[in-house]
């Protein structure tokens, strides 16, 4: 299993934090690439960016191998989602929440890590982001609880596929209460105006 990398938040996570934020990059990215959302989370919160596991060169890294005509290797998403677990246990008590805030393919990533184990996660924010096709682990549980998601896409992102987004829109309304927004003229990126919208989605869901 990939040990990975991380970059740490100067208030750093403990054995005492009650919640940590772990920023998921994107697909080609790195570690440092997400750390700069990091001012719209809410005061106080512990977070880590990591790095996915697989090196893509010149100093690149995904979570998971993508194909030109959008497949997604199950078992490669199982396997950076068993290694983001592991991270979490060697560093993080076992009572600690994780508010997994992913970009892109990180946020397919946020997604999985509710998708294994949903006890231990609280408020996962989606940004740019999507499902892959088949059922997970823990789905009927999330039906039945609907717990808070945060879905941010632009209208003009030429990355994520139409078919993505409507299976991600529908997994969404089945297994999640989604706070979903929709911003005209956003490529694949992230804006100001979804931040401030994250922070208020944060300051709503996370314990005190």
């Amino acid at each position: 299993m990939a040990h990975l990398r991380s970059v740490l938040s100067p208030v750093l996570p403990d054995a005492a934090s009650p919640a940590v934020g772990l920023l998921l990059h994107g697909f080609g990215s790195h570690e440092r690439d997400l750390p700069g959302i990091a001012r719209w989370l809410p005061a106080g919160l512990p977070w880590a960016s990591l790095r996915a596991p697989l090196d893509m060169g010149y100093g690149g890294a995904a979570w998971f191998p993508l194909s030109p005509d959008g497949a997604m290797d199950q078992d490669a998403i199982d396997a950076a989602t068993d290694a983001v677990w592991a991270w979490v246990d060697t560093h993080l008590a076992d009572d600690a929440r994780i508010v997994p805030i992913g970009f892109s393919q990180g946020g397919l990533m946020a997604l999985q890590l509710l998708r294994t184990r949903p006890a231990r996660v609280v408020a996962p924010v989606v940004l740019a982001g999507f499902v892959p096709e088949g059922p997970q682990a823990e789905d009927a549980a999330l039906a039945a609880a609907r717990p808070p998601v945060f879905w941010g896409r632009g209208d003009a992102d030429p990355v994520i596929w139409p078919d993505a987004v409507a299976r991600t829109r529908a997994f969404l309304a089945e297994h999640a209460t989604v706070d979903a927004h929709v911003y005209p003229g956003l490529g694949h990126s992230i804006c100001e105006e979804e931040m401030e919208e994250v922070r208020a989605f944060l300051e709503t869901h996370l314990p005190a």
